[in-house]
């Protein structure tokens, strides 16, 4: 993929409906998915300050599990050494990624014990939206095509940016190095592959409102042709 900027579409793409939910009544499930650093938290977080959003976050529901389920504590325990939950009793994440970087089984063995318990308050938050009223529930979650999840959704919008742009936020927001930052996103899904399974791709390397007036008119356009009967 190019890492020129491209320009923002004038037009909003239709919704791949063979790979979405079927049409439901109750809140507007949308997926916004990309890649470290290209700003898709920033995107998922404007969308989910409008009136009568909700937003689940599967980081935060991950430190949740990682920090609160006794099971997975128990188990990360045995695993890594019972000083891998700090005083606090958070959990030493940068011990957990330093290791599963480099060990296969690891990485294997912590997401199967993690990631069907995201899933399921994912589940569980998109239940109780639609018990409030709520009109839209934004998912931010970068692994969530890895898990399917964009078949429980309504729409998938991809957020991307130029690997220099990446690097650029990682390193100012993360505290990364550029090395650090390279390698890590050398091993994340690909942008062509975000792009493939999202209904629209927010291209984020110049200003930040623009990607987000973008996304706001896709979400606009996709909840009016919900409403109205259409794709």
């Amino acid at each position: 993929m190019s890492t020129d900027r491209p320009s923002i579409p004038e037009s909003v793409p239709s919704i791949a409906r063979a790979h979405r939910r079927a049409p439901t009544a109750g809140p507007f499930v949308l997926a916004v998915v990309g890649p470290a650093g290209a700003g898709k938290s920033t995107v998922a977080r404007a969308l989910a300050a409008t009136p009568g959003a909700v937003l689940l976050d599967a980081d935060r529901l991950g430190h949740e599990v990682t920090d609160h389920d006794p099971e997975v504590r128990a188990a990360l325990a045995a695993d890594y050494g019972p000083e891998v939950y700090r005083a606090d009793g958070t959990l030493d994440r940068a011990r957990v990624a330093e290791r599963v970087f480099r060990v296969p089984a690891s990485l294997a063995r912590l997401n199967a014990l993690v990631h069907p318990r995201i899933l399921a308050r994912l589940r569980a938050g998109i239940a109780e939206a639609a018990r409030t009223g709520a009109g839209l529930v934004v998912i931010d979650a970068a692994l969530l095509l890895d898990w399917a999840f964009e078949r429980e959704c309504d729409a998938v919008l991809a957020v991307l940016a130029s690997p220099e742009r990446q690097v650029e936020r990682l390193v100012a927001r993360r505290g990364w190095s550029e090395d650090e930052a390279r390698r890590r996103l050398a091993a994340a899904r690909s942008h062509d592959s975000f792009a493939s399974l999202a209904d629209a791709v927010v291209r984020n390397d110049g200003a930040e409102s623009e990607a987000v007036a973008f996304a706001m008119r896709c979400v606009e356009s996709w909840r009016a042709g919900r409403a109205g009967g259409g794709a």
